[in-house]
């Protein structure tokens, strides 16, 4: 009887695929493992199994798996029941989900091997130069991969040259599949057990009166032993006794001690003492009573506690309540900088029992926590992480707390899937009839609406912690300054006066400029050039610190101009500003002070963000200045004032969402302000001082904010009382987006009518030499999502079948928000 399993393969194909096993097979795979499979000619995956049957595909001969990867299943049943609702609510296909779920380490792919063809002979004479130079390196080496192939002959394209080689029978090739996980082993040492009677002791401390450097060596490990029970690593015993690892080689090759290896995970909780989560105050109390009763009905409650008022403490008491029941906690969080001051937080009431999960720690960290949370340890019993953690394989899931929800980071935009991580949250919970806190200070205009509709529960929680009172928010008409010649490089004299006040008070001060680098725009004074991208419809930002010109795009660039690329006028000056520009006028108006600066360039690395805000945290740092990366739920307990340079260049950006999102994030970077005793002042810069957001920011009036935008929303028919789908064509041919898209827009305006917008060219339509346009589909309320999903497929299934249009790609982002 044949027996055959559906896989999974981890690229961008919209079906699953049928492969033939045995019968021994047949009883030992099961969903969730991963076999190595043949796809196309060569190419070997590392797929996943759906399920088995006994049903062979129709349409071709299946074939054999190469063999089995798993013992267990490294996926659960239910999160391919959540790929599945992803790929099918998202329009993408299962492939691309399982590439963004699973750590990269669990995606394996074939390499190509090249071996020398001992079978025949070989006439030398008949080779080409790097024909010889590759033969040659096979009389040394065993084997060569592609990349070692490329260092030997020099050349990136070198497929040619593989393949006459082949064909003069010189060399075959074959796939090898290869591990990328690699199981941290720590190096460990004891005596070897003739010497640890008393007699095998002295003898042996007798035998080594001539190497001193042994003796000490074992003199420290025999007080290390008598501290701790524990076992000995060789780095601790080389630390101890100043010692280095020759010294213990000498040892184990005279058999005097004993080595071996123990697995460990890579990331460990050092600290030992928990401590006691603080008392709730009244407000807190009445906030956590009614969320659980709301909680009791419905699957889900919005928290709308105004910054600063003590969320953290309440999402803690909700967390230990589903800790002493044994169930799992995710904790989602929209920016890696936050898990930074949030886990040192959790970590003193709940230790061990935490662990992180984001793009920052390494390819073996994820896998461990991948597993940790799978074998459902007390280690992982509660993951704080940004948007990829909802793919971690929980076990009983009871909570899911999103901080911050109203964060547009929440949402995946390239590559597919394009999901948003608010959203598949709920749909997660749901799954496991677990319950979901949304928690913001402004929270999205979706959630709040749900909220108001009864879809929802909502809890608010209007004062800060210790009655501490909301930051005092004054605007600051640059218009007038500027006139009045009141004005030092960017900074009002306004602003500056209250960064000497707190200066002189020893207080720290944030200011916030929502653009990287030194100046967006280079122009020469002549004749008004200025450099533009070659790969993309924008002008290269100057980065003063590197000299360079940078496009934010693509990554390209080049050295500083010296002269103008136009005219060779060598007056060039440069337009607008950034972090950069703003940390060297603090320089020099603040000699005195240190001055720091976060942002995409400077916290690179895993440990960037951590060390920026300790220094800051611990008052290494006086003026901080920071894109929106500070705006996310950072506590600064020594912070009175929040400066925003401009906030004009939020508000005038042509995206249905602007008014809201400006809103949503000054108001966050001016919480920031006075979280202590002391009342927190913000200044707010600007050229529009009467603009109605700005004036709602002033007076901290979220409900003014979301009445005049929802009323907005509902005139112009945007979420939430349409649904969008935006299509984008793409490709690096002009004329063939335009004949594209205005087909497709045409083909959809037949079912859809005036609900298609466009097609229309984006505000920056060419990026990494492709050009981009948009359609938009608004689906209101009343029609079917997944007929409408249907119409789409359909008509991008004829598009794809047109010959002229071949090459185009096109990208469907649901919930476009």
């Amino acid at each position: 009887m044949a027996y055959f399993i559906d896989v999974i393969l981890p690229i961008p194909l919209d079906k699953e695929f049928t492969y033939s096993i045995n019968k021994n097979e047949a009883s030992f795979l099961k969903p969730g493992m991963r076999v190595a499979v043949q796809f196309g000619k060569s190419k070997v995956y590392a797929a996943l199994v759906t399920k088995t049957h006994q049903t062979p595909p129709q349409v071709y001969e299946a074939k054999e798996i190469e063999h089995i990867l798993d013992e267990t299943p490294i996926v659960t049943t239910n999160q391919l029941e959540l790929w599945s609702w992803i790929s099918k609510y998202y329009m993408c296909s299962k492939g691309e989900v399982m590439r963004a779920a699973l750590p990269s380490a669990f995606l394996l792919e074939s390499e190509t091997i090249i071996l020398r063809n001992d079978k025949e002979l070989v006439d030398e004479n008949l080779l080409k130069d790097d024909e010889f130079l590759l033969h040659e390196a096979l009389q040394h080496q065993s084997l060569l991969r592609i990349q070692e192939v490329m260092d030997i002959v020099g050349k990136k394209s070198v497929l040619p040259l593989i393949k006459r080689l082949i064909e003069k029978q010189v060399i075959t090739v074959q796939e090898e599949i290869y591990e990328q996980y690699k199981p941290k082993l720590v190096r460990y040492v004891r005596l070897q057990s003739e010497y640890t009677s008393e007699v095998g002791l002295q003898s042996l401390l007798d035998s080594l009166t001539r190497a001193p450097k042994q003796r000490d060596v074992l003199m420290h490990l025999f007080m290390l032993q008598a501290k701790s029970e524990k076992a000995i690593m060789v780095s601790e015993l080389i630390k101890a006794a100043n010692s280095n690892a020759g010294v213990i080689k000498t040892l184990i090759d005279k058999n005097i001690l004993e080595e071996y290896h123990k697995q460990t995970d890579r990331v460990q909780y050092e600290g030992s003492s928990f401590t006691v989560t603080k008392e709730l105050n009244t407000y807190q109390e009445q906030a956590l009573k009614e969320i659980k009763e709301h909680l009791v009905e419905k699957d889900v409650c919005l928290f709308h506690g105004v910054t600063s008022s003590g969320k953290t403490e309440v999402y803690v008491k909700l967390i230990e309540e589903q800790v002493q029941k044994g169930k799992q906690v995710l904790y989602l969080l929209p920016e890696i900088a936050l898990t930074t001051q949030l886990i040192t937080r959790l970590q003193e009431y709940f230790g061990e029992k935490l662990s992180v999960y984001h793009s920052k720690y390494s390819v073996n960290e994820r896998v461990e926590a991948w597993n940790n949370v799978k074998d459902s340890k007390s280690k992982a019993q509660i993951v704080i992480g940004a948007r990829s953690s909802i793919f971690l394989p929980f076990i009983n899931l009871g909570l899911i707390i999103i901080d911050e929800e109203h964060e547009s980071s929440f949402k995946q935009y390239d590559p597919a899937p394009r999901y948003h991580a608010r959203d598949t949250a709920v749909v997660l919970a749901n799954m496991f009839k677990a319950k979901v806190v949304l928690g913001s200070a402004t929270p999205a205009l979706e959630s709040y609406y749900n909220a108001e509709q009864g879809k929802y529960g909502l809890v608010e929680l209007t004062r800060r912690y210790g009655n501490v009172l909301m930051p005092d928010i004054n605007l600051v008409d640059l218009k007038t300054k500027y006139k009045r010649k009141e004005m030092t490089g960017h900074f009002s004299d306004t602003l500056l006066l209250a960064i000497q006040n707190a200066l002189k008070e020893e207080e720290q001060v944030i200011l916030f400029q929502n653009r990287r680098g030194y100046s967006p725009v280079v122009e020469c004074n002549t004749c008004g050039h200025s450099p533009q991208c070659p790969n993309c419809d924008v002008s290269l930002t100057y980065h003063n610190y590197r000299n360079q010109l940078r496009c934010h795009y693509c990554g390209y660039h080049i050295a500083m101009l010296q002269k103008c690329m136009a005219c060779d006028s060598h007056e060039l000056s440069t337009k607008g500003f950034g972090t950069e520009q703003i940390e060297n006028e603090l320089k020099e108006l603040f000699p005195d002070h240190t001055i720091g600066r976060m942002d995409q360039d400077t916290t690179r690395g895993k440990h960037g963000y951590e060390k920026i805000i300790t220094k800051f945290e611990e008052g290494g740092i006086n003026i901080l200045v920071g894109t929106q990366m500070l705006t996310k739920g950072l506590d600064f307990r020594n912070v009175t004032l929040v400066g925003i340079m401009n906030a004009d260049n939020l508000l005038n950006f042509p995206d249905f969402r602007a008014h809201e999102r400006s809103f949503q994030l000054m108001l966050q970077v001016a919480g920031r302000a006075g979280r202590t005793s002391k009342r927190g002042k913000v200044l707010i810069q600007t050229y529009n001082p009467f603009h109605q957001i700005l004036q709602q920011v002033s007076i901290n009036d979220y409900t003014g904010m979301y009445k005049d935008q929802i009323e907005e929303r509902y005139q112009y028919k945007y979420p939430p009382f349409y649904r969008i789908i935006k299509i984008t064509g793409r490709h690096k041919d002009y004329n063939k987006v335009n004949e594209a898209t205005l087909w497709l827009a045409k083909s959809l305006a037949m079912t859809f009518k005036e609900n298609v917008l466009g097609p229309e060219f984006p505000p920056i339509s060419r990026i990494r030499n492709q050009y981009n346009k948009n359609i938009l589909i608004k689906i209101p309320n009343g029609q079917s999502l997944n007929r409408t999903k249907e119409v789409i497929k359909r008509i991008e299934n004829s598009f794809k079948s047109i010959k002229e249009f071949s090459g185009v790609r096109i990208i469907i982002n649901v919930d476009n928000y």
